[in-house]
């Protein structure tokens, strides 16, 4: 479906492309590869698919077996993300009826007099347990204070460094955020806060690198965002640029950590180049279950 121009579906699998036939249809292409490659990234750009992952967190009570979790990251409205982009965001995530809803930072893309206008859009974001971020590294190289401003305004909590405890009846889950990995200081004691060991914790990081040397047996899931996916996918070679110290493996999707899980989401937005090829903006929505 499309919502102010933003197209929003569910994603077929592609079909696999080997390098011969990549190679084939690069040079079959020609003169008109370019051109045509250029608009297909655009499209692709605007092309939001929604995500339902599954995902099992340790020690997550029964009463919280099934809950959904809507994950908007790497907004960047700025010159190539305008407002009725993020308002259709927003829409569609209050049509997918989340029970709580988490903003992986990267607010805007350019400026500092983009984040107070994308907060104010996003205060049209609403959820029975609540709606929760944390901070980029663009949040910081663009105005960290308009940021503090926007969370303030909109009444969205930042859990910079923080959590709280999200309810059912007698059972919690301890929801969370760190600040940014590049350009703040993650201190994952301060967001888990009194969490016993046979706690579920899921802790908000908009860069993924920060699981690679978490060692907290208490975090059991840890959502980011960040990579983008590449914004630019080669299938068989995979992405060129990946703003990670450990090359794809933050790529995108579920991902393994030392001592934890990662659901790395591609992001809503685009940096630098506003196309995407082969790894199209997501608006996940995560349905947790019982380990």
């Amino acid at each position: 479906m499309r919502i102010l121009g933003v197209t929003f579906r569910i994603p077929q699998r592609a079909p696999p492309m080997d390098r011969r036939s990549f190679f084939k249809t690069a040079l079959a292409a020609g003169t008109a590869g370019p051109v045509l490659g250029a608009g297909y990234g655009l499209y692709e750009a605007a092309d939001v698919q929604v995500e339902r992952p599954e995902v099992a967190v340790p020690q997550l009570p029964e009463a919280f077996d099934g809950l959904r979790v809507a994950l908007l990251t790497d907004l960047h409205h700025g010159p190539y993300v305008d407002l009725e982009q993020v308002a259709a965001v927003v829409r569609t995530t209050l049509a997918l009826q989340p029970d709580v809803v988490v903003l992986g930072g990267d607010y805007s893309s350019a400026e500092a007099k983009y984040i107070g206008p994308c907060f104010e859009v996003l205060t049209g974001l609403k959820a029975p347990l609540g709606v929760y971020g944390v901070l980029g590294n663009h949040d910081y190289w663009h105005g960290i204070a308009e940021s503090h401003a926007g969370f303030r305004s909109s009444r969205i909590m930042e859990l910079t460094n923080a959590g709280l405890w999200l309810e059912r009846g007698s059972h919690r889950l301890r929801l969370a955020g760190v600040d940014d990995l590049w350009c703040g200081k993650t201190v994952v004691e301060s967001a888990l806060g009194d969490a016993r060991a046979d706690d579920a914790c899921v802790v908000v990081s908009h860069n993924p690198d920060f699981a690679e040397k978490l060692r907290d047996p208490r975090v059991g899931l840890v959502l980011s965002g960040h990579t983008h996916g590449g914004q630019l996918y080669v299938p068989g070679f995979g992405a060129p640029i990946v703003p990670s110290r450990y090359g794809q493996k933050y790529l995108k999707g579920l991902v393994q950590a030392p001592a934890t899980t990662v659901y790395v989401s591609r992001g809503l937005g685009t940096v630098s180049a506003p196309m995407r090829f082969r790894s199209p903006p997501e608006l996940t929505l995560l349905t947790l279950r019982s380990a």
